[in-house]
């Protein structure tokens, strides 16, 4: 673990331009199912004011089951800027789209995608909230501050807990939040989550296809810095079997229809579209297709059954969960949570108009 002293010598370092790459959505078949993001740094000679200034590079997708050896070279295509959290100076992360080497996006890179509907969906203005639930483990897989040979006691105190018997963790949460605030991300807020160990952090508002970009660097700083503690950061929907609260992204959403006056009655309209495409919906929010979400979507633990499409205000069992203020108010100020609203592995979300 680096000491205080070589991080500060590091940020005062005299150096070219060192932008971080960071290839968006890079997970391989065998890797999928971990959501994973990856990162190389190359040298520039001057600071880039735009993205359109950053060359394409590659990388060798033979390493990560996106290109056969005999024809490796996957493509990096510069889409966002995002200030170094970590080298500071004029460094910077540069989230990229992959693409390979006729054209064609890689099967893992949903962004083209998502930015296309965003486009179509202009004009209804979308504003976009996610609550990214993680769970931090030790380097042999178990929960972090969990007993070795035991488990701590039942949920209760460790939700927003305070005290070192309630949560574990915090250094890390925190490094994290004051990285995403220094690189431009618009993380908005913390807290411990129901079961020890696992924590949350909120991006957002964020118009459009901001979004998606903005988790996948909140994400990618969220290892980095767990790496420097020497601690393992899982988004698996079930880390622990059991009587266990499970990990999700939580999506808040709504339109320029939903904040206006009435806006509950075009709430309602598209709660009867989402009802008619939940399966295609629950498909695709995770790359097996429901499987891993089925160890968590159950009906307990403040979830709904993967298997039913429901929705409520304020009920947590909900596949759509309707704030009161919203319903009292018949418009959104300026969320509502429809996690069924999105369609686009990546988390960026796509409208359903």
């Amino acid at each position: 673990m680096p000491t205080a002293e070589t991080r500060q010598t590091l940020f005062e370092l005299d150096i070219h331009l060192l932008p971080n790459l960071i290839r968006n959505g890079d997970s391989a078949p065998k890797r999928l199912h971990q959501q994973e993001s990856a990162g190389q740094t190359r040298t520039l000679d001057k600071a880039p004011k735009e993205v359109s200034e950053l060359p394409v590079w590659n990388f060798d997708g033979s390493s990560t089951d996106q290109a056969k050896g005999q024809n490796s070279d996957v493509y990096l295509y510069p889409c966002a800027i995002y200030k170094d959290p970590f080298l500071r100076g004029d460094n910077i992360l540069v989230l990229c789209d992959t693409y390979k080497y006729n054209g064609k996006p890689t099967e893992t890179n949903h962004r083209k995608s998502c930015l296309e509907v965003m486009q179509r969906a202009e004009k209804h203005v979308p504003w976009f909230g996610l609550e990214q639930e993680y769970t931090l483990l030790d380097q042999d897989r178990h929960p972090f501050g969990w007993p070795k040979m035991g488990f701590p006691g039942p949920q209760g105190p460790y939700y927003c807990g305070v005290g070192t018997n309630k949560v574990f963790g915090r250094d890390i949460v925190e490094a994290h939040y004051k990285a995403c605030l220094y690189a431009g991300v618009k993380i908005c807020g913390t807290n411990a989550e129901v079961m020890p160990s696992q924590w949350e952090f909120q991006v957002g508002p964020c118009v459009g296809i901001t979004m998606g970009d903005d988790l996948w660097i909140a994400r990618y700083i969220l290892h980095r810095v767990a790496e420097d503690f020497g601690v393992v950061v899982t988004l698996d929907p079930k880390p622990m079997p059991g009587n266990w609260n499970g990990t999700g992204a939580h999506t808040n959403f709504s339109t320029e229809a939903t904040r206006a006056e009435n806006g509950i009655i075009e709430i309602e309209k598209a709660i009867d579209k989402l009802s008619k495409q939940h399966l295609r919906h629950i498909k695709a929010y995770d790359p097996k297709e429901g499987k891993d979400n089925e160890r968590r979507l159950t009906g307990l633990h403040e979830t709904s059954s993967i298997h039913d499409f429901s929705a409520g205000v304020a009920n947590r069992g909900c596949s759509i969960r309707i704030p009161r203020q919203v319903a009292e108010d018949k418009l959104c100020p300026k969320f509502w949570c429809a996690q069924s609203a999105l369609t686009n592995k990546q988390g960026c979300g796509q409208t359903t108009h």
